[in-house]
C-alpha cells in the first residue's frame, strides 16, 4: 500500500519501516543529492483541503515540522501529494501525527521566500513509487468543534516595537493597508497586511493559506486584527510577519462604538473579556492618530480619472473574453455621467432579467481583469461586494463623439486592488441594504440623464458663437427673463471696465467647480461673513461618544419646564441615556410639536428621535444646568437637517434659557428663535460655486453665492437627500454637458471691487454676483427642467 496507517502501542511502532530506508534530516534535503533510499520524518503541523488541479487530478498539501529545533523559522517543509495518494491521506491524517515519506521527488519551492519554509518541497505520487507511513497519535474523545476549554489559555501580546527576528508571537494591530486575498504563484491564497499600533511601528505581514476562509477577514482600512502564532523575521532591516504553524486570526471592526464581534479564521478560538478593552483602546487611538478614510465613493460622486473603493450589490455578471469579466453592480445612486455598457450577448449575462431591467439606469458595468477573473466568476448574484481601487476612465467609442465613463478593476494587486465579499452582518452592508430598499425604482426608470448624449451630436464641431446660437433655435436654450432693457455686452468689454457696473451677457458655460456638487455646500455666518466646511457626520458621532462618558446629573431631572426619563442600555457599556421632554402649560405636547433634549445617546439613537419629534438638542450635564455639546456639534436637529452655530460669534447660554420659549402661548420651536435664546449665531447652508463663462471675446470667472434659488433646492437639504443631489447634477449636466464643456447662460453681472488687473490676464477673479437670474429651458422640456433656478443678488 502506498499509504499505510500505523498505530502506536506502548511507545513502539507495531510495524517497522523497510530496512533499506535511511532517515534524512531536513538540513540535508538539497537539490542535486541522491534521496532514493532515504525517508523524511516530521510532525503534521498543517494540512490543506483536498482539491483538484486543472486536469482533474486530486491534490493534497501537508506542512511537516522537523523534529529538531522546533522554533526555527525554516524548520518546516511543504509536502505536495498527487493522485489517489492525496485522496487516501486526506481521509486519515490529523494534526500532530507523525508523517514519514519515501520515494519522493525534491524540487525548489516557489513560495519559500514568502512562507518562510524550506527552500525545497517534496512531491509524491503513486506513479513515482512514493510511499507514506502515518503514525497516528492516540486519539481522545472528540469534543464538538465549538466547545470551549474549561480553562482558557492566557496569551501574551507583543507590541510592534518589541518584535525580534526568529520569534513566534501573538500581537494586536490596526490595519493601515491590505491586499484582499488573491491566488499566489503556487497553490495558496495570499494576503498582505500592514499593521500599526500605539508604538508607532509598522509591520507588514504576508499570509498564506490554501483555504481562503483561513485568512483574516479584513474589509477596510482601520479594522483591528489579532494574530496568534505569527512568525517574525527581519528583511532589509525591517521586521516582517509570515504565517507559521498554528497561525490564527481574529478581525474586528475598527469603528469607535461598533459592536465588538470577532471575525474568525477558525471555528475554535478564545476571546477574553479583558481583550475587549484592548479593542476599544485601539479604536480610540486609531481614530485620533490614523487616517482611515479610504478612497470610498458612491456612484453619484464619481468623476473621470478617479481611483476609489465601492461598496455595492452584484446584480449581473458575464464572461467577456479570456482575460476579462463583467460585473454589473449598483449602490442605489446614479452616476452623473453617461456610463459604458459592455457589449455582451443576453444569453451570456447571468442575473434575474426583471431586476436587470428595473435597475438599468442605476447599474454600472465594472470590467475586471487578469488575476481577479477567477474570483469574479465565483461571485453569487445578489452578494454584497467591496471592490477596491476601481479606476474610472473617460473615453469615446470609435464611431461616436459622445464620451462616457468606464469602470475598470485592473490586474495585479498594487494599491490594494481586489474584490471582497461582505457578509450581511457587516454594518456597511446593513446600511446599504436599508438604502437600496428605500430607492424608488419607478423614479429611477424615468430619470433619463440630461447629459450630452442627445445634445452633443447637434453641437459637434461648433466653434463660432453665432453659429452655435442659431442651432440653439431648435434646441433647449437659456434665456434671460429680467432686465430686458439692457443690451448684451461682450466679455472683453467687462474685463476691461472698472467696477461696479451692471451688464447683460450671453455666453457659454465652459466649466464649473467643484465638480462634486455636494462639495459646493458650505456654512456661512452672516455676522462675521465667514465660510466653513460642513462637518463630517463622523465628527458628530465622535463628539456624542465623548459626551456619553459624563454621567447624567439626577439633580437636573424633572424640572418645572421639562420631564426626564432615564434608562441603562443592555450592552456591555451600560450607557445611561436621559431624554428631557419640554412641556407647555405643564403638559407634554404631541411628538410633532415637541422639543426634547438627549444625554448619552449615539448618533443612530439621535436620528431615530428626529424622525418622530420636531426638534432634538444633544446636551450634557454640568453641576448647575444642562449645556450644549462641543461648538463643532450641531446645536439643533430638525428632520434631516443639522443646525450649526458660529464658533467666533456665538456666546452659548444655559439650556434653561429655552424655558422662555416653552412659556409662550404657542411655542413654534423655530431654529432661529432657539438659536437666539441660546446665544447662538446660526450658520446658514449656502451654495458656493465658480462658473467659467466664455464668448468669442474672452473668458470670465463668476462666483455663485446662493441659499436655495439657483437650483430650486434648499442648500440645507441637499446633503441628506439623494434625489435632490441627482436633480442638482441634472441641472449642471444640462448647463454644462459632461465631456463636452458646452452650454449657454445669460446673466446679469454686477462687477464689485476695484481695479481691472484681472482683465489683462483674460479672466476676472474678484467676486461677481448674479442678480435676478432665471434660467428657462424652452421647446418642449418638462416643468422641472424649465425651472432650473434663480440666483438672488447677495450683499456679501
Amino acid at each position: 500500500m502506498p499509504v499505510q496507517l500505523l498505530n502506536i502501542g506502548k511507545g513502539e511502532y507495531e510495524t517497522l519501516l523497510p530496512r533499506h530506508l535511511q532517515k534524512e534530516d531536513l538540513k540535508h534535503l538539497r537539490e542535486g543529492f541522491d534521496h532514493t533510499n532515504k525517508y523524511f520524518q516530521g510532525i503534521v503541523a498543517l494540512s490543506y483541503p483536498l482539491t483538484k488541479l486543472g486536469d482533474g487530478t486530486d491534490f493534497f498539501k501537508v506542512v511537516l515540522q522537523g523534529l529538531d529545533n522546533l522554533c526555527s523559522q525554516t524548520n518546516s517543509i511543504n509536502i505536495l501529494i498527487h493522485g489517489k495518494m492525496a485522496e487516501d491521506c486526506a481521509k486519515i491524517i490529523h494534526h500532530g501525527d507523525t508523517f514519514i515519506v519515501a520515494g519522493y521527488k525534491l524540487a525548489k519551492s516557489p513560495t519559500a521566500g514568502l512562507d518562510g519554509r524550506h527552500g525545497c518541497h517534496l512531491e509524491l505520487s503513486e506513479e513515482a513509487g512514493s510511499a507514506i507511513y502515518i503514525y497516528a497519535k492516540p486519539r481522545t474523545t472528540a469534543a464538538p468543534e465549538t466547545a470551549s476549554l474549561s480553562v482558557a489559555p492566557k496569551y501574551v501580546y507583543t507590541p510592534l516595537n518589541h518584535l525580534k527576528d526568529g520569534t513566534v508571537v501573538n500581537l494586536y494591530g490596526v490595519v493601515k493597508f491590505f491586499k484582499p486575498p488573491y491566488v499566489s504563484k503556487g497553490t495558496d491564497y495570499c494576503s498582505v497586511v500592514t499593521l500599526v499600533d500605539p508604538s508607532n511601528v509598522k509591520l507588514t505581514c504576508t499570509l498564506f493559506n490554501g483555504n481562503l476562509d483561513s485568512l483574516p477577514k479584513i474589509y477596510k482600512v482601520g479594522d483591528i486584527v489579532r494574530f496568534h502564532r505569527i512568525k517574525i523575521r527581519e528583511y532589509n532591516g525591517q521586521m516582517q510577519g509570515i504565517t507559521g504553524v498554528g497561525f490564527a486570526s481574529l478581525t474586528f471592526d475598527g469603528t469607535v462604538g461598533a459592536p465588538v464581534v470577532p471575525r474568525s479564521s477558525s471555528k475554535v478560538y478564545t476571546f477574553m473579556d479583558e481583550e475587549q478593552k484592548t479593542i476599544e483602546e485601539l479604536r480610540v487611538w486609531a481614530a485620533s492618530n490614523l487616517s482611515i478614510s479610504g478612497p470610498v465613493a458612491k456612484l453619484s460622486g464619481v468623476r473621470p480619472m478617479l481611483y476609489f473603493d465601492l461598496t455595492c450589490q452584484l446584480v449581473g455578471k458575464a464572461k467577456v473574453d479570456g482575460s476579462s469579466f463583467l460585473l454589473k453592480v449598483w449602490d442605489g445612486t446614479k452616476c452623473p455621467y453617461p456610463t459604458w455598457k459592455v457589449p455582451v450577448e443576453a444569453r451570456d449575462l447571468e442575473g434575474e432579467k426583471v431586476v436587470l431591467h428595473q435597475l438599468r439606469n442605476l447599474t454600472v458595468d465594472v470590467l475586471v481583469y487578469d488575476n481577479h477573473v477567477q474570483l469574479a466568476k465565483s461571485l453569487k448574484i445578489g452578494s454584497f461586494l467591496r471592490i477596491y481601487s476601481i479606476h474610472t476612465k473617460q473615453a469615446s467609442a470609435v464611431d461616436e463623439d459622445v464620451s462616457h465613463i468606464e469602470f475598470h478593476l485592473h490586474g495585479g494587486t498594487c494599491y490594494g486592488r481586489g474584490i471582497g465579499v461582505l457578509p450581511e452582518s457587516n454594518l456597511d452592508v446593513k446600511e446599504l441594504k436599508a438604502f437600496l430598499e428605500s430607492v424608488d425604482l419607478a423614479d429611477s426608470q424615468s430619470m433619463e440623464s440630461m447629459s450630452s448624449v442627445e445634445l452633443d451630436s447637434t453641437f459637434n464641431n461648433v466653434t463660432d458663437l453665432e453659429s452655435y446660437l442659431q442651432r440653439c433655435q431648435q434646441l433647449p436654450v437659456t434665456v434671460l427673463t429680467d432686465h430686458q432693457d439692457l443690451n448684451n455686452t461682450e466679455l472683453k468689454t467687462i474685463l476691461n471696465s472698472t467696477a461696479p457696473q451692471q451688464y447683460r451677457i450671453r455666453a457659454k458655460l465652459r466649466t464649473y467647480k467643484p465638480q462634486k456638487l455636494y462639495q459646493s455646500i458650505k456654512l456661512h455666518c452672516s455676522k462675521c461673513n465667514s465660510l466653513q466646511e460642513v462637518p463630517d457626520g463622523d465628527d458628530f458621532d465622535f463628539i456624542l461618544q465623548g459626551s456619553a462618558v459624563t454621567a447624567p446629573n439626577p439633580e437636573l431631572h424633572n424640572t418645572s419646564w421639562y420631564d426626564s426619563v432615564m434608562w441603562t442600555t443592555q450592552d456591555q457599556k451600560q450607557r445611561k441615556i436621559v431624554i428631557h421632554f419640554v412641556k407647555h402649560d405643564e403638559m407634554l405636547q404631541q411628538p410633532e410639536d415637541t422639543l426634547l433634549m438627549i444625554e448619552g445617546g449615539t448618533l443612530k439613537e439621535v436620528w431615530k428621535l428626529t424622525k418622530r419629534f420636531k426638534c432634538v438638542i444633544p446636551v450634557r450635564s454640568t453641576e448647575d444646568d444642562l449645556e450644549l455639546l462641543d461648538p463643532s456639534a450641531p446645536f439643533l436637529l430638525q428632520g434631516n437637517i443639522k443646525y450649526y452655530g458660529c464658533k467666533q460669534c456665538s456666546s452659548p447660554k444655559p439650556i434653561k434659557s429655552l424655558s422662555s420659549i416653552a412659556a409662550e402661548q404657542q411655542p413654534s420651536w423655530e431654529p432661529t428663535e432657539i438659536a437666539q435664546v441660546l446665544g447662538i449665531v446660526p450658520l446658514q447652508y449656502v451654495f458656493i460655486m465658480k462658473f467659467t463663462l466664455v464668448d468669442a471675446t474672452g473668458a470670465l470667472n463668476v462666483y455663485l453665492f446662493d441659499y436655495e434659488n439657483f437650483f430650486q433646492i434648499p442648500a440645507s437639504e441637499i446633503l441628506t437627500n439623494n434625489s435632490l443631489q441627482q436633480k442638482m447634477q441634472m441641472t449642471m449636466n444640462t448647463l454644462c454637458p459632461p465631456g463636452r464643456k458646452l452650454g449657454q447662460i445669460a446673466i446679469i453681472l454686477k462687477k464689485k471691487g476695484g481695479g481691472g488687473g484681472g482683465g489683462r490676464k483674460g479672466s476676472f477673479n474678484l467676486p461677481l454676483h448674479m442678480q435676478s437670474l432665471r434660467i428657462q429651458l424652452m421647446h418642449g422640456q418638462n416643468s422641472e427642467q424649465r425651472n432650473a433656478g434663480v440666483c438672488k443678488e447677495s450683499s456679501n
